[in-house]
C-alpha cells in the first residue's frame, strides 16, 4: 500500500523532471518517491485519455507494481490468466497450453496479470496523486531542454513555461520527439506489420471464448491475441497483420470492415470474434535502425523512447517499469552526480533490453510462419513439455528490481 514520504534525504538531488505521464513516467516518479526523491511529471496532454487496450504484466512487472505501492489500486481490476492457450487460426485446433496463473506465482513469487491499460494507468496516477514528493503538471509539452550538460536541467514548454531540476528523464513513448531533438536519435522505421486493438464487453464475445486463458492464434503472416481484462468484464483483442500502409501514431481509428477483410481463411470462431468490434485502433509496428544514445549529461531516455520493442513477448510496458526502478535506484544511490548515475542506469539496462528485443523479434518470426515451417512449429509445440517451455523464460520473468532504500 502506498505510504507518504518525508522530504528528500538525498543531498544534491532536489528534484527530477520526467517528460511524459504514461506508464513509464508515473512509475519512475513513484520509484523515486519510494527512495525519498522528489519529481515533477511534465505531461503534454491537458487530460489523460481512455486508451482502449489491454496489457499483460508478467511477474517481473507485478513485483514492481507492488514495490511502488500500486497493487492496492489495481488488484481488483486485473485478471490472473491460468494459462496461455495457442491455437491454429485456420482451424481453431489447440496446438499447446502453457501454464501461467498459479505456476507463475509459485515459480517467480509474483503473479501474471492481464489488465486494461486504462486501469493500470489510473492505478499509477491514483498512487502518484497521493504522494507529496510528486508534482504532476498537465499541458506541459516539453519542446526544448537547456543546460543538460550543466549543473541543472531546464525544460521549456510550447507555452514558454519552465521547469528546473537536477536531471530529466524522457519517457514520451516510441514516437518520442525529444529522442531526436536532444539525443539525435533516429526516427522509427516501419517493419511492414500493423496491429489493431479493441476492448469488447464480455457479453459481446462468442460464448465459446468466455474463457480466462490468454489465447494466441497463429496463422501465415498473422497472429491474434485476446485475454480477459477489467476483472473479467471485458476482453482485450490485438491482431497483427502484414500491411504496406503506415500510420504515425498509436491510436488511428480503423473500422471493423477493414479488419474483417483481413480474416479470409480464419476459422469461423475467430472470424466471428474479430467481426464483433465496430471500431478498432490501429498502429504501425516500428523499429529503430540503430539504438539511440540513452544518456546525455543529466538527461536520459526511458521505456519506449529508449528502446521500442516489437510486441511479440508482451513486454513493452514492463520494460518501462523495469527502467523506472533501475533509474530511480541509480539516482538515489549517487545523488551527488546525476550524470554519472544516469550512465550507471544505461549500462545496467543495455544487455537486458537487447536480449528482450532479439527474443521478441524471434517470437514474431515463429508466430507468422507458413506452410511446412508452420507445420513443424505446430508439431514442436505439441511435443513440448509445458513446464520446460515456461522455464526457458526464467531469465525474463525472474528479473527482480534493485531494493528500494528504507524511508
Amino acid at each position: 500500500m502506498a505510504t507518504t514520504s518525508s522530504p528528500s534525504r538525498n543531498a544534491g538531488l532536489e528534484k527530477v523532471l520526467i517528460a511524459g505521464g504514461g506508464i513509464g513516467g508515473l512509475a519512475t516518479a513513484l520509484a523515486l518517491a519510494r527512495r525519498g526523491v522528489a519529481s515533477s511529471v511534465l505531461e503534454r496532454r491537458l487530460i489523460f485519455g481512455d486508451d482502449g487496450a489491454g496489457i499483460q504484466i508478467g511477474p517481473n512487472g507485478t513485483r514492481i507494481l507492488d514495490a511502488i505501492g500500486v497493487t492496492d489500486f489495481i488488484k481488483a481490476r486485473v485478471t490472473a490468466p491460468p494459462a496461455l492457450r495457442i491455437l491454429d487460426a485456420g482451424n481453431a485446433n489447440t496446438l499447446a497450453t502453457f501454464p501461467l496463473g498459479r505456476w507463475m506465482a509459485e515459480r517467480h513469487g509474483a503473479p501474471y496479470w492481464a489488465a486494461h491499460r486504462r486501469d493500470l494507468h489510473n492505478a499509477l496516477l491514483s498512487t502518484a496523486e497521493r504522494e507529496p514528493l510528486i508534482q504532476i503538471r498537465m499541458g506541459f509539452d516539453v519542446t526544448a531542454v537547456g543546460d543538460a550538460l550543466g549543473s541543472k536541467v531546464t525544460a521549456t514548454s510550447a507555452n514558454a513555461d519552465e521547469a528546473r531540476g537536477d536531471a530529466l528523464i524522457v519517457a514520451d513513448g516510441a514516437w518520442s520527439t525529444l529522442r531526436s531533438r536532444i539525443f539525435s536519435g533516429p526516427a522509427p522505421s516501419y517493419t511492414g506489420k500493423c496491429a489493431v486493438r479493441a476492448v469488447l464487453p464480455i457479453e459481446d464475445v462468442p460464448d465459446e471464448l468466455h474463457r480466462s486463458e490468454v489465447h494466441l492464434w497463429l496463422g501465415p503472416d498473422v497472429h491474434v491475441v485476446h485475454y480477459p481484462v477489467s476483472a473479467g468484464h471485458a476482453v482485450a483483442l490485438v491482431a497483427v497483420f502484414d500491411d504496406r500502409s503506415v500510420v504515425s501514431d498509436w491510436s488511428t481509428s480503423c473500422d471493423g470492415a477493414w479488419v474483417s477483410g483481413q480474416t479470409t481463411g480464419f476459422a469461423p470462431l475467430l472470424r466471428d470474434l474479430l467481426a464483433r468490434p465496430e471500431n478498432w485502433r490501429r498502429w504501425s509496428l516500428m523499429k529503430l535502425s540503430r539504438r539511440p544514445r540513452m544518456v546525455l549529461g543529466r538527461t536520459a531516455l526511458l521505456g519506449d523512447a529508449a528502446h521500442p520493442v516489437l510486441p511479440f513477448l508482451a513486454q513493452g510496458g514492463v520494460m518501462a517499469l523495469e527502467d523506472a526502478m533501475v533509474v530511480a535506484g541509480a539516482l538515489a544511490d549517487d545523488p551527488g552526480d546525476p550524470a554519472r548515475a544516469l550512465q550507471t542506469y544505461a549500462s545496467a539496462r543495455a544487455r537486458r533490453v537487447r536480449r528482450l528485443a532479439r527474443a521478441s523479434w524471434l517470437n514474431g518470426k515463429i508466430y507468422h510462419l507458413s506452410g511446412s515451417m508452420a507445420a513443424a512449429r505446430n508439431t514442436a509445440f505439441a511435443r513440448m513439455a509445458p513446464d520446460r517451455f515456461m522455464k526457458s523464460y526464467d531469465w525474463l520473468y525472474g528479473w527482480t528490481p534493485p531494493e528500494a532504500a528504507t524511508r
